[in-house]
């Protein structure tokens, strides 16, 4: 697998936000989001090809429970189902997150998926070269449905990440078209690389969580360590 970093950290994000978990950072993404914070393992994908076997010895270094692997894009890693069925052996609680454009039925606790809407789509970066086949890639509906309706995974989230309050309309748009979302497993989060401009859109996206029904996710890594590797 072609890894960009292995870190311990606090979970920032979803419903585990707060719990000291291992990061797999797989490096390769099928996007470019215009606001990614891990440019590294995207536009600019670093990274060595390292052993299933290795990676778990790094895991195994960390008392906790909880791994995570996220990306980039993870779903891209052929070796991925054999990461996931080992570290299952060992009683790791597995939290894989994905932007939810491929589809691979793999029995983890957790699936973090995050659609990716249309304040994502990069038409001022690199001259908007990547633009048109974001807009084609960001989303699969049947991807998401199959994500819902999965009896191999445990858990289910759905994470959602705004700019402007317009943005629920897409937000309401893809849950319909999902089906069976409960609004408890929607999280909304606001989009920002520093705490000034997280803080500045959490109250509005506050409010309509209360209104909804939804959950708010603060981005705890953000505001702990900054927008920083391994954290």
């Amino acid at each position: 697998m072609k890894i960009a970093e292995i870190f311990y950290s606090i979970q920032g994000e979803g419903k585990y936000a707060g719990v000291p978990s291992v990061f797999i950072r797989a490096s390769g993404c099928n996007l470019r989001c215009a606001w990614c914070d891990t440019p590294d393992a995207s536009w600019s994908p670093k990274g060595h090809e390292i052993e299933v076997n290795q990676i778990l010895t790094q895991v195994a270094a960390f008392s906790t429970a909880h791994v995570v692997i996220t990306g980039g894009e993870p779903m891209l890693q052929e070796d991925l189902p054999e990461l996931i069925k080992q570290l299952n052996r060992s009683d790791r609680l597995v939290t894989l997150e994905t932007a939810g454009t491929i589809w691979r039925d793999l029995p983890v606790h957790l699936a973090s998926v995050s659609p990716k809407l249309a304040n994502s789509t990069p038409w001022n970066r690199q001259e908007g070269r990547f633009a048109a086949r974001h807009e084609r890639q960001r989303i699969q509906t049947d991807v998401l449905r199959r994500f819902a309706r999965s009896k191999t995974i445990a858990r289910v989230q759905w994470k959602f990440v705004l700019t402007r309050p317009t943005d629920m309309d897409e937000v309401e748009e893809i849950i319909e078209a999902i089906g069976a979302v409960r609004p408890e497993d929607v999280i909304l989060m606001p989009e920002g690389t520093d705490a000034e401009r997280l803080h500045a859109r959490s109250a509005w996206i506050a409010e309509i969580c209360m209104n909804r029904g939804f959950r708010f996710g603060p981005r705890l890594h953000i505001l702990l360590y900054g927008n920083t590797p391994a954290t």
